[in-house]
Order: structure tokens, then C-alpha cells, then sequence
């Protein structure tokens, strides 16, 4: 996005706030009963409810509502799913500096609204959202810079944001951080820091760090050489969805005997795993 096309979204951000204050005809507790109303109804499952709450909202400028009817019309959710109408909600809450407006707009950009992917447009709102301290933002700038194929690798940029979401929580960042370490993208090489990092990942529930902790245990790699939970996190990995443990579970399992690699299957399917505190 140019920096024009930044200076108008803020315009319209500048705008929407003023119709907040003068077209919505409620306070500020009124907005936010009505938000807290409409989300409770979301998580139910009730989209409709939920839309009927955010619609004079949305219109009246509130941001968050305006991302949230976005979001519908990107899932179709409550509605007919409709790209164009989900582009419009959405550039209006981004304009309106909404964090999760400007993540959800990255998303339609990078997916390609209305065609090819603009990954610059894309990464552009990814910095926005994650400058405002949104994690998924933070998480998926993170992988864009790390992968360096829609955008230009930036491994210092990749540490440091992959590091800010994983202090909010975010499993793959977590696992991120453990692969930057291991193949020393920007920093030195450091393989009881990428365990470490591996192991924060495979507790919060990533696969890929389940299997990469796994790989570690099966090497000794920044952690003691440990056949049987290797295999147990390996196997667990590999239910979870992560390709990753694949070629490690030949070996893994080579290394034990029937008994052990009983356990490791007892140890993955009791999810046994987090590591010791």
C-alpha cells in the first residue's frame, strides 16, 4: 500500500469517527453493551442476532463493528458470503485504525480480492495490525518475513515480531523461534534455545513444535537424548496434523524396543507431552 493509499485510510478513519459521535444516538455504554451483546450472540453461533447489533453500529462508524460485519461477509457468516461488500467493511475499519480490521483486510489481500494475492498491500496492513499489538498480525508478518517469497526476507524483522507474538501467546510463533535459532537465521546458532523454544510451542499445542521437540529429543539436541519421548512427541505431532514428524519416526522407532515404543504410544495418545517444568 503506498503511503497514499495509508494517508487515505486514516482520512476515512478520521471521518468515521466523527459519524461515531454524531449519527450513532447512543453513548459510549449504550456501544458497548451493544458490542458485548452481539458478541455473546456470535459465540453462540446466532450471526443474525449478532449482525442486527453490529449493522447500525457499523454504519453509525464504530470500527470493531464494521470489522465484525467484514468478517461475516468474508466467512459467510449470518449472510451470503459477498468478497466486494467484505472489502468494503473491512477498508473502512482498517481506515479507522481497527488492529483486527487491518489484520482481517491483510487476509483478503493476501488470499487475492478479486484475482491474484497483492502480498505488499498485504504485509503492509500485517505491520499496521501488528504495530498496534495484534499477535496473529505479529505471527503471520513473522512467517511473510521469514519466508521471504511474497516479501523480502527480513530475518531481524522475523526474530522480532515472531518474539512479540510469542510473548502474547501464540504457539507458532513460539515453534518460529525455536527453527530461527536452530538454522541460526540472523542470530547465532543455539540448540538449547531452539528446544527451549520448541518445548513453549509443543506445550501451547503446536504440532509443529511437538515434532520438532520430538527431533530434538531423538538427536540430543539442546536436550537430553531421550528415545521414548521422542517417539511419543513424533507420534502426537503426526496425529496433530504436522508433517514435520514424519522422517524422524523411522529412526525414533529403531531405537526402541516393543515394550518402549508401547509406551510412547501410550505416553502420545494420554497427550503426556508438556515438557518438565
Amino acid at each position: 500500500m503506498t503511503q497514499g493509499g495509508i494517508g487515505a485510510m486514516r482520512w476515512i478513519g478520521r471521518l468515521m469517527a466523527k459519524a461515531t459521535a454524531e449519527e450513532s444516538g447512543k453513548g459510549p455504554r449504550e456501544v458497548t453493551a451493544d458490542m458485548a451483546a452481539a458478541y455473546e450472540a456470535s459465540v453462540r453461533g446466532d450471526y443474525a442476532a449478532a449482525l442486527e447489533l453490529w449493522t447500525p453500529l457499523a454504519h453509525a462508524g464504530v470500527p470493531r463493528a464494521q470489522n465484525n460485519i467484514g468478517a461475516c461477509f468474508a466467512e459467510g457468516l449470518g449472510v451470503e458470503q459477498d468478497e466486494s461488500l467484505a472489502l468494503r467493511w473491512l477498508t473502512l475499519a482498517a481506515g479507522a485504525g481497527d488492529p483486527v480490521g487491518q489484520r482481517n483486510l491483510a487476509a483478503l489481500y493476501f488470499k487475492g480480492v478479486g484475482g491474484e494475492p497483492d502480498y505488499t498491500k498485504a504485509a503492509e496492513l500485517y505491520r499496521l495490525s501488528a504495530e498496534a499489538g495484534d499477535a496473529p498480525a505479529q505471527d503471520m508478518l513473522s512467517w511473510m518475513l521469514l519466508e521471504g517469497e511474497a516479501i523480502p526476507f527480513d530475518h531481524a524483522g522475523a526474530f522480532r515480531w515472531a518474539r512479540a507474538a510469542a510473548e502474547q501467546g501464540v504457539a507458532s510463533s513460539m515453534t518460529r523461534l525455536g527453527m530461527i535459532f536452530h538454522n541460526a537465521l540472523g542470530v547465532d546458532r543455539d540448540p538449547l534455545q531452539a528446544a527451549q523454544w520448541w518445548a513453549k510451542g509443543a506445550a501451547a499445542g503446536d504440532a509443529d513444535g511437538q515434532a520438532m521437540l520430538g527431533a530434538a529429543h531423538c538427536l540430543g539436541s539442546g536436550v537430553p537424548r531421550d528415545p521414548v519421548r521422542a517417539l511419543a512427541l513424533l507420534l502426537r505431532a503426526q496425529a496433530n496434523g504436522s508433517a514435520l514428524a514424519d522422517p524422524f519416526i523411522p529412526a525414533a522407532r529403531k531405537a526402541l524396543s516393543t515394550e518402549e515404543i508401547a509406551e510412547a504410544k501410550r505416553r502420545a495418545a494420554a497427550a503426556e507431552l508438556e515438557p518438565a517444568a
